[in-house]
């Protein structure tokens, strides 16, 4: 049965036909930031989260999104390869597609995989990267069962007009160029960026193991990579707020075979929202978005397949203010997953419609959220998730908290409908959270740990047949602990997760570790700045992990270590130098595909005063 697109629309309509015609005035300003734990402009002690700055991109001096994320708690990375080589992330040790990405609001990643291309996202581009963990179906639905990744496109300047020019070059033949331009006035701003980069790479497959690579093409697997992005916004008034945003990435990325081998991608996300104050205790946001995942493979040169995949998203949420720390958030989503390919599927399109609910409470010391949402799923029927949690200030400087989640991951069309390989007879995966945690603020630093254990059922995994089916279940057991500090003037910041994940299915690979996951995995960033010359390093460790789910193929743990530079030439040309994997540790996360040994990276930063 075909679901119409006018419920969703009308809500569209009749929300903007409200906003036009009110004439009240208010006190607040709207803030186009969104937070993501929740939904909404409050944050929550009750929610594990991290959040990667800007700042905090150009001071580490992080060159992909894949950089960015590894050794942050709770999410381990695999790649098979270099730069642009297939990137995989797993949040507190779910599957890679447990995780839920959005991209400035907007539902990303491939209906056919049910996974993002993060080796195709250009970080150039990104103003910050949230990563809330845990489970967040019951804000947001399919998917979410590891946690959520929010990546927000670059925003408007402080004030006045603001380009940016730069410059880099490194190993590999690698060079990135990028342009961009921003601006702000007291009600409107933007920012426009374009972005060229391109490495002739090295070789990704390993000549001493067969798994998944062919090992006697020993050549350069190099990535191609154009960009762009804008968003715009203006305040019609002190209740009206209207935001644009787009990003689109397109190119190609070789593997074994040279140019004769190579994947041509594009990504491209389009976006709006609404944001309204009604009246002094209610405010009303409308989003909707588009975006679109496109792949198309050449094999001995000649084009084989194509996946062109689209998500179209729409969504009214309702934020009440109570009283003052009581808020009542009610919504509605409405999604709709299309695919296009040269590969014939049974059912190409799905509709997704869904309500929710969530109440924040503080108390004084005391803060509570509760929330749920239903979803009907066009495919494979309804299904009902909820969240609630807890948490206790005491002393001025500590918190507690302990929460309970469900959630639940829906097939995607290559698990339901390839042909020779799917299995329309599929159900959603299943899962219950368990999180408490303890944190603590002061003068000298703040430190977080927080333990936590997910039970999925109805796993979907692949019998001796390679159909995959649900015949599996798994329990994960894990604790994140982070902590920052000032000693002598230097910065420090550290990430350490241990984590156990385990199958839980009768016969042979029972208590087995799931695969691709390492069970430990720290991260420490130590910097220091004196005048305009500032320095730093980066150690990250992971320890063994397994490729493959009876625990035969073992992946060795390695530890690599970045050192990085930066001297201030002008005030506003910036010269940074940086040198990876200095102890030239030979490493994989993937058997049978290599990571980078040693190598440079230097980059020239110009931001005039116009």
């Amino acid at each position: 049965m075909q679901h119409s697109f006018i419920p969703p629309f009308s809500v569209f309509l009749l929300s903007f036909s409200t906003i036009v015609s009110a004439q009240e005035e208010i006190v607040e300003t709207l803030s186009p930031i969104t937070v993501t734990a929740t939904r909404t402009e409050q944050a929550s002690q009750l929610v594990s989260t991290t959040v990667i700055k800007r700042a905090d991109i150009e001071r580490l001096q992080l060159n992909s999104v894949e950089e960015a994320l590894r050794g942050i708690a709770g999410v381990n990375i695999t790649s098979n390869g270099g730069l642009g080589k297939a990137t995989s992330v797993f949040m507190r040790g779910t599957n890679s597609d447990h995780v839920l990405v959005l991209i400035d609001g907007v539902r990303v990643g491939s209906a056919t995989t049910g996974t993002t291309a993060f080796q195709d996202l250009p970080l150039s581009e990104i103003d910050n990267i949230e990563v809330v963990r845990g489970a967040k179906s019951s804000l947001y639905g399919s998917e979410a069962i590891g946690g959520v990744i929010h990546i927000h496109t670059r925003t408007g300047a402080k004030n006045g007009f603001t380009p940016v020019l730069t410059a880099s070059i490194g190993s590999h033949n690698r060079y990135r160029a990028s342009i961009g331009a921003a601006g702000k006035d007291e009600k409107s701003w933007y920012n426009l960026n374009a972005t060229h980069e391109q490495s002739q790479g090295f070789n990704s497959c390993d000549s001493g193991l067969k798994y998944g690579c062919f090992a006697n093409q020993l050549d350069h697997d190099g990535f191609n990579n154009h960009s762009g992005s804008l968003r715009l916004g203006h305040r019609f008034s002190e209740r009206l707020l209207v935001e644009f945003n787009s990003l689109y990435t397109h190119g190609y990325n070789e593997f074994d075979g040279g140019a004769q081998n190579q994947e041509r991608f594009s990504q491209q996300v389009i976006g709006g929202q609404v944001k309204f104050k009604a009246t002094d205790f209610w405010n009303l946001t409308v989003k909707a978005g588009e975006s679109r995942d496109r792949a198309k493979n050449k094999l001995d040169g000649v084009y084989k397949t194509s996946f062109n995949t689209a998500r179209l998203s729409v969504s009214a949420q309702n934020d009440f203010t109570l009283a003052e720390n009581n808020m009542l958030s009610l919504g509605y989503d409405y999604l709709s997953d299309e695919v296009k390919s040269s590969t014939q599927y049974v059912q190409t399109k799905r509709d997704n419609h869904a309500g929710f609910a969530q109440y924040q409470g503080r108390y004084q010391d005391h803060q509570l959220l509760l929330g749920g949402r239903f979803d009907h799923n066009q495919q494979f029927g309804d299904h009902t998730t909820w969240n609630a949690g807890y948490g206790y200030h005491f002393l001025d400087a500590f918190d507690i908290s302990a929460s309970y989640a469900t959630a639940y991951k829906a097939p995607t069309f290559n698990q339901l409908y390839y042909p020779g390989f799917g299995s329309a007879s599929l159900t959603a995966e299943k899962s219950k959270n368990y999180e408490t945690g303890i944190s603590g603020k002061h003068d000298w630093g703040n430190w977080a740990v927080n333990f936590y254990q997910i039970d999925i059922k109805d796993l979907i995994a692949f019998d001796s047949t390679f159909t995959p089916k649900n015949i599996s279940s798994a329990r994960i057991r894990g604790m994140d602990i982070t902590a920052s500090t000032q000693l002598a003037g230097f910065n420090l910041q550290s990430n350490l997760s241990l984590l156990d994940p385990r199958s839980k299915e009768t016969g042979a690979n029972a208590g087995k570790l799931l695969p691709r996951r390492a069970q430990q995995t720290f991260r420490l960033d130590v910097d220091k700045r004196i005048d305009d010359v500032s320095a730093g390093a980066s150690l990250r460790a992971e320890g063994r992990r397994f490729d493959d789910l009876a625990n035969t193929r073992r992946v060795a743990g390695f530890v690599t270590l970045d050192l990085r530079a930066e001297y201030t030439l002008l005030k506003q040309l910036t010269l940074q130098a940086k040198v990876n994997n200095i102890l030239n540790k030979q490493y994989q996360t993937v058997a049978g595909y290599n990571s980078d040994d040693l190598n440079l990276f230097f980059t020239l930063r110009y931001t005039p005063n116009l």
